[in-house]
């Protein structure tokens, strides 16, 4: 399988700079058997009742952060940790920065560049307790948007703007951009449809939105991500699948979670670790039945997946209407509602 057989040609005018307002006024495109234009907030008339939506309630960290390596201005965005203090980073601009380096950062924080890689990133070991670290991040830092939403400086509202209302567990260094679209009001109106709701978690990583750079996807390796499947969801998945409803993913990351927990009979069962799965074309999907997601780059992981979900051509036609149409893409960009492409009609 060939990643080139998953490009496409994106004008740059439609990838989203700033997300819709209220949330749920966002387009939504229903790809079945037929595609249909709608409206984000149309979802309790779309779903049925008995169906559950499963959400991913991973909260972004802000860890873009502001400073300066002596008198440069430098600006680095955290991206990775498996160390209380440490953290890999990409730093701008980055090309002068060197092993040993101190960058000063606001609110009196301080690291020094233990190693520069060939990726281009850099480790920092930050000069200061976990305790501090982490209330300076929480104080100091902006929201880590991805590069291809463009902020000259950064925008007081992206702090809101890029964390889904149901955001519960910090972890993520990216939004499950999914559930941006929901607001309490929307919620409610699901609720009143006989619509409920359950959450897991995965913290979404640098990884999830990288385009496959191998030239077969079979050579791409997907980066791990830790996530949680409590008894709750489990039970809450199982109960609705019992009782006829469908399982509805908010997201991608919340499908992955989902299928990485479920035995081959779609049973799901409880789990906590690292998730790498990565779904492609021919993969045989055990328990989401619908997957509600944002319109996703080129040659990427993520539009690999809805093609295996809702098939190719299905995807390639949708994905062409939604340019032709003016939908907005990625981030901030509108939604798309998908069927399994063996219940499409359903």
């Amino acid at each position: 399988m060939l990643a080139a057989d998953f490009d496409f040609t994106l004008p740059a005018d439609r990838i989203a700079q700033y997300p819709a307002r209220p949330r749920d006024a966002a387009r939504l495109l229903v790809v079945g058997d037929r595609l249909e234009d709608r409206s984000v907030g149309d979802l309790p008339s779309l779903l049925r009742p008995r169906d559950l939506l499963v959400v991913n309630d991973t909260r972004v960290l802000p860890t873009r952060l502001f400073g300066r390596r002596g008198l440069v201005s430098v600006e680095a965005t955290l991206i990775e940790t498996h160390e209380p203090t440490r953290w890999r980073a990409l730093v701008k601009p980055g090309r002068r920065v060197r092993p040993n380096d101190r960058l000063e950062f606001a609110g009196g924080l301080a690291a020094r560049v233990a190693e520069k890689r060939a990726d281009g990133s850099i480790v920092l070991d930050f000069t200061c307790d976990p305790v501090t670290l982490a209330n300076a991040i929480e104080n100091h830092g902006s929201a880590p948007l991805p590069p291809y939403i463009r902020r000259a400086t950064p925008d007081r509202r992206d702090r809101d703007d890029y964390q889904t209302v149901y955001a519960a567990q910090s972890g993520a260094i990216a939004a499950p951009s999914a559930g941006l679209h929901f607001t309490e009001d929307l919620f409610a109106a699901l609720k009143a449809a006989g619509i409920s709701r359950t959450a897991v978690t995965l913290h979404v990583g640098p990884g999830t939105f990288l385009p496959v750079k191998a030239e077969r996807v079979e050579e791409h390796t997907m980066h791990a991500e830790r996530g949680k499947l409590s008894n709750e969801a489990a039970n809450a998945i199982a109960a609705a699948r019992a009782d006829g409803g469908r399982v509805v993913a908010v997201g991608t990351t919340t499908l992955r979670l989902i299928e990485h927990a479920a035995a081959e009979d779609g049973e799901v069962r409880p789990w906590a670790g690292e998730t790498a799965l990565f779904i492609t074309p021919g993969y045989r999907f055990r328990t989401v039945d619908v997957l509600l997601t944002n319109f996703h780059l080129p040659k990427s992981t993520l539009f690999m997946l809805v093609c295996a979900f809702a098939g190719t051509a299905r995807m390639r036609s949708a994905y062409a209407h939604a340019i032709a149409a003016g939908y907005r893409f990625y981030s901030y960009g509108d939604a798309c509602l998908l069927y399994r492409g063996d219940e499409a009609g359903s």
